[in-house]
């Protein structure tokens, strides 16, 4: 039997062609890898999120240069921010957890969505170290950089592409 080697750089008419699509049943492992790693992207979250609401009066004076007093007006003011956040940060990661699991199932907008999002994620990380002078470690953004770097090549795959684009009828799986 002979594999085909697929060469290094492909014109933009080849990759325009719809894959050759044949009844795909079974998910390839760059979907189920790109949903995984959007669930890791959800657990990075909550971790962020929960160290967050334990650090917040240090990330307050030491990070944002917030003077707070001892002043009872002033924790709840902040206060309500953090539980803003906290909210807002909690819609948005079970969001994800969502869409994560629409691409499980083999969903092309939320692939596309997710693609997105880390895109976008990836770019603002870049112009916040090249542009604001902002470090990326482990204790800041490393670790979710990392992991949207991985879903957008798990998520663009060839074989990725061609499962989620596949036609409605394939999509449903035969009962028995």
């Amino acid at each position: 039997m002979s594999v085909e080697k697929r060469p290094a750089f492909e014109p933009p008419a080849v990759l325009v062609r719809p894959a050759p699509v044949a009844p795909m049943l079974r998910r390839p492992v760059a979907t189920t890898f790109g949903a995984v790693l959007v669930v890791l992207r959800v657990l990075a979250g909550v971790i962020w999120l929960v160290s967050l609401g334990l650090l917040w009066r240090k990330t307050l004076v030491e990070d944002l240069g917030v003077p707070l007093d001892s002043d009872v007006e002033a924790d709840a003011g902040s206060n309500a921010v953090l539980a803003v956040v906290l909210g807002v940060g909690a819609v948005v990661l079970a969001v994800e957890l969502v869409l994560a699991l629409l691409i499980y199932r083999g969903s092309n907008w939320a692939r596309i969505t997710v693609m997105v999002f880390a895109t976008l994620s990836i770019t603002g990380s870049a112009f916040d170290y090249f542009g604001a002078d902002a470090e990326i470690t482990l204790r800041t953004t490393l670790v979710t950089l990392a992991l949207d770097i991985l879903v957008l090549l798990a998520l663009s795959s060839r074989n990725a592409r061609a499962y989620a684009r596949r036609p409605r009828s394939a999509k449903r799986r035969p009962r028995g």
